[in-house]
């Protein structure tokens, strides 16, 4: 095993975790070990964003086989990767195929595996602080001296430039996927038009306390007057009242805009797996013990249905 830690990220026709590359570089960077990244499909800017975070190399990995949503491949170029790197850590992001590629590419390389990181630390070896039950509390796991693939979730890290920027040592580097079998095959693949939940700034997200689904027309309203986009909480999407591709939380979607909106939402542990990270979180609940209100830096007691309307009023004034 080796010093260094490597930062993996990747594009594929599914997700785009590069975004996730300068946070995950500037948490390597805090352990005092040599960063390298290795950027499957890489983006154009990589070399840049490599100098500015503080990375002291960059593996530049391009197959086509990795452009398919199928995580075979992926797993198996990491693999190879840090079999013949032997890091000391492997960090990536934690996204869908996260969940399929972390535990999977540990079980390769015979090292430990933690999901869901908050908060890496040295401490006579290196200790994980990583959210649990859905959020509701914290475990930390010691990997001591063992080699740790530790997936991080958005926004626990803020990038921050490296204070003395230096040049980056790049490679193009290659995987064998001769023998990567792909088990599942992509029938039919999803489509997704328009703007990403993921890359809103703002989000206006909805609940049961709307009342019915005709009311969900008022989260779209404010979403569009404060530029932003709506979505929604796992039980309004299993009544059928919204597009799955709306929902946020621990089985939806993880984001980390600037302003969250929770409306009508309850603030169940799940549903804020996918929401804890945003910067501002704003609450209309009528139940003044809701959970939502301990999460949030500003809150409205009352009936959402009533409310709303005046939110979207003063923000189209504004």
């Amino acid at each position: 095993m080796t010093g260094e830690i490597v930062a993996c990220t990747w594009s594929n026709d599914r997700a785009n975790a590069h975004t996730a590359a300068p946070e995950l570089i500037t948490a390597a960077r805090a352990l005092a070990a040599p960063v390298r990244w290795l950027a499957v499909n890489p983006p154009h800017d990589a070399a840049a964003t490599a100098e500015t975070y503080g990375a002291a190399a960059l593996d530049r990995l391009s197959d086509a086989a990795l452009l398919r949503a199928s995580p075979d491949a992926l797993v198996e170029a990491i693999a190879q990767h840090a079999a013949a790197r032997a890091p000391r850590l492997l960090l990536v992001p934690q996204t869908f195929d996260a969940r399929l590629v972390a535990p999977r590419v540990a079980h390769r390389l015979g090292a430990g595996v933690v999901m869901n990181a908050i908060a890496i630390a040295e401490d006579g070896g290196v200790r994980v602080t990583a959210s649990a039950y859905g959020g509701d509390t914290r475990a930390v796991y010691a990997l001591g001296d063992r080699t740790g693939v530790i997936a991080v979730m958005p926004g626990a890290v803020e990038a921050t430039a490296a204070p003395s920027p230096s040049p980056v040592h790049t490679a193009d580097v290659t995987a064998d996927l001769s023998g990567a079998g792909e088990r599942v095959r992509v029938l039919e693949p999803a489509r997704s038009e328009g703007a990403r939940l993921e890359d809103a700034d703002v989000i206006v997200a909805g609940g049961r306390g709307l009342g019915s689904a005709a009311n969900f027309r008022l989260v779209e309203e404010l979403a569009g007057a404060l530029g932003g986009m709506a979505a929604a909480s796992r039980p309004i999407v299993d009544d059928g009242w919204v597009d799955s591709s709306r929902q946020i939380g621990l089985t939806g979607k993880v984001v980390r805009p600037s302003l969250y909106v929770a409306v009508g939402v309850s603030g169940a542990s799940q549903h804020m797996a996918g929401c804890s990270a945003a910067r501002t979180i704003v609450a209309v609940n009528r139940d003044r013990d809701a959970a939502i209100f301990r999460h949030a830096r500003f809150g409205i007691v009352g009936d959402c249905v009533e409310i709303v309307p005046e939110l979207i009023r003063a923000a189209r004034e504004a």
